[in-house]
């Protein structure tokens, strides 16, 4: 039940990554938002998950910016 208003509940890390990749049109501007370097540095979606799933920070703010581009889709949906 804790879960129900958990946005992130049964999204996948690569959803999310591929949806923040999509809106951002590209890991350029990616990562100008998080700067890390599986972002920056030769980014692709599989060798930034493999650094995602190991490292706890990074993934909180991917999962942060996440929740953000959600309200911001919401918010031009709505207006």
């Amino acid at each position: 039940m804790e879960q129900a208003n958990n946005p992130l509940h049964g999204v996948r890390l690569d959803t999310i990554l591929e949806t923040l990749v999509d809106y951002y049109d590209g890991f350029e501007r990616l990562g100008e938002q998080i700067n890390i370097r599986c972002f920056t540095d030769n980014p692709s979606i599989s060798s930034s998950l493999k650094f995602l799933r190991k490292t706890p920070w990074a993934r909180a703010k991917v999962e942060s910016l996440y929740l953000y581009v959600l309200r911001q889709k919401n918010k031009n949906k709505s207006s």
